[in-house]
């Protein structure tokens, strides 16, 4: 175990070296190790040497600033001229919250960025202003359409947040594919298989290989397969990368560049980087708020009392597990993977920092 502040003055302490602003770097620290603190251990300390080599590479930058280069009262177009998605897409966030503070609604679609941590990070930054908040983006293509064998989708996932009064807030953060690539890779530093309907081998047969992507599979959509209803993942994921980056002019589908900086940027791009989509509402733009999160308690309250099936003890709201992660990690630290934990000590070691 690693205590949080631990980790996170070792993540601002690596950003800096990189070139962030103080600010910056606290900033995408911060969002960086939600994902841990959330219990979402794939994207947090873990991807912070992929972020790293992307900088080395000369993908991900800190010494420029993201720009709004049109909006409307309502919405926004941000360009994150490469900087880093931990930065791009929670200061584009405010965008959408201010607007919303303004006319009720901001609604701010980002393009030449990178990947920005766990959506619901970004999406819960509305909470505190009585405000419902939505973060989506694209990725590199690694999950193949329903009934393709190619690679044309990402991950792409979905958060939201909804305030409440005496009640948690409801927090939906997931991917839209049957699981997210880094739980894959968690699987693959354990030597374990994937269950069936995660992944398909490059024929298009199913398969339990967790290195399935790197003999050219694909991940599956949500759903699995077609008998799963795997067209309805398939949606969802285009969905994002409509709204992320067709929108924004962004990369989309099978140009959007991978986040592993060995891999070369796709050839003849039909944007600019990676895309998010972000969003804000404010409630009492619809009805009052504490009337709203009244009822939202009354909503959580019966869901979370309904009858249990087989040995299930209760039944979660979205959010909970993630809050209770978040309680017990602060309290007792943050479990951290020996393969990590080498990689964090390889970047002490080149940044002269202590670990």
């Amino acid at each position: 175990m690693i205590s949080y502040n631990r980790l996170k003055d070792f993540t601002i302490q690596v950003f800096s070296n990189m070139g962030a602003s103080d600010g910056d770097a606290r900033l995408a620290a911060d969002a960086l190790l939600a994902a841990d603190l959330r219990g979402v251990d794939s994207h947090g300390v873990a991807r912070l040497t992929g972020y790293v080599r992307l900088w080395d590479a000369g993908r991900i930058k800190f010494d420029t600033k993201a720009t709004i280069e049109h909006q409307t009262p309502s919405t926004a177009l941000v360009n994150g001229h490469e900087g880093i998605g931990l930065v791009v897409a929670p200061n584009a966030m405010q965008i959408a919250i201010q607007k919303a503070r303004e006319v009720g609604t901001g609604w701010v679609s980002v393009k030449n960025s990178n990947h920005f941590g766990i959506a619901g990070y970004h999406a819960m930054l509305a909470l505190e202003h009585d405000m419902i908040g939505i973060a989506m983006t694209n990725a590199s293509p690694l999950v193949a359409p329903t009934f393709s064998s190619e690679r044309l989708l990402g991950t792409n996932p979905i958060g939201i947040a909804i305030p409440a009064g005496g009640q948690e807030a409801f927090v939906g953060d997931f991917a839209t594919t049957t699981a997210a690539n880094g739980k894959i890779e968690v699987l693959q530093r354990k030597g374990e298989q994937v269950p069936e309907g995660w992944v398909q081998a490059h024929s298009g047969e199913p398969s339990t290989d967790a290195d399935e992507l790197k003999k050219g599979g694909a991940l599956l959509p949500l759903g699995g397969t077609p008998d799963g209803a795997s067209h309805k993942g398939y949606i969802l994921g285009s969905m994002v990368d409509i709204f992320s980056a067709v929108l924004s002019g962004a990369n989309y589908g099978p140009w959007v560049p991978p986040f592993v900086s060995f891999l070369p940027l796709p050839e003849n791009p039909v944007g600019e980087g990676i895309g998010h989509f972000l969003g804000a509402m404010r409630v009492d733009a619809f009805r009052p708020a504490d009337e709203f999160k009244e009822h939202m308690d009354t909503w959580i309250s019966r869901f979370r009392n309904s009858e249990t099936v087989g040995d299930a003890e209760r039944v979660v709201i979205p959010g909970d597990y993630e809050r209770e992660a978040t309680e017990e990690r602060l309290r007792d630290g943050i479990p951290v993977a020996e393969a990590v934990i080498s990689d964090l000590k390889e970047l002490a070691s080149r940044f002269e920092l202590d670990f």
